[in-house]
């Protein structure tokens, strides 16, 4: 492929996604000015459900749901690698299946961490 055929494919996505920044841009700018602005009790308050909220609006949250939740995304991550890597897996030779080897074995040791710390028992 010729140099400026390489510029000019990069140039329509340079612009496009020039464009749609300048739209964002525009519409946040319209939204700011035109918007109405009515400060309210009733609208600061915290919203619960449609309930009034009762007690403290801040709890402080157990960090085990946290490393519950950040295992899950560690894992769903894996996941979104595995299906492209899977579909592709005949083309790609030996090398690559034993990158994805090592990086389910790291996956597997992290798991293995964390079920020996305890992290996934839910208490």
């Amino acid at each position: 492929m010729p140099p400026s055929d390489y510029v000019a494919n990069y140039t329509a996505v340079v612009l496009a996604a020039a464009a749609g920044l300048g739209l964002i841009a525009a519409m946040l700018f319209l939204a700011s000015i035109l918007a109405p602005r009515q400060y309210r009790p009733p609208k600061d308050t915290v919203y619960e459900c449609g309930m009034v909220p009762m007690g403290q609006f801040w709890s402080q949250i157990h960090i085990r749901y946290y490393l519950f939740a950040i295992l899950f995304v560690i894992f769903d991550v894996e996941v979104a690698f595995l299906f492209p890597w899977a579909v592709v897996f005949e083309s790609i030779g030996a090398f690559a299946y034993w990158e994805m080897v090592l990086f389910i074995g790291i996956l597997a040791f992290g798991l293995l961490y964390a079920w020996r710390k305890g992290v996934l028992r839910w208490e």
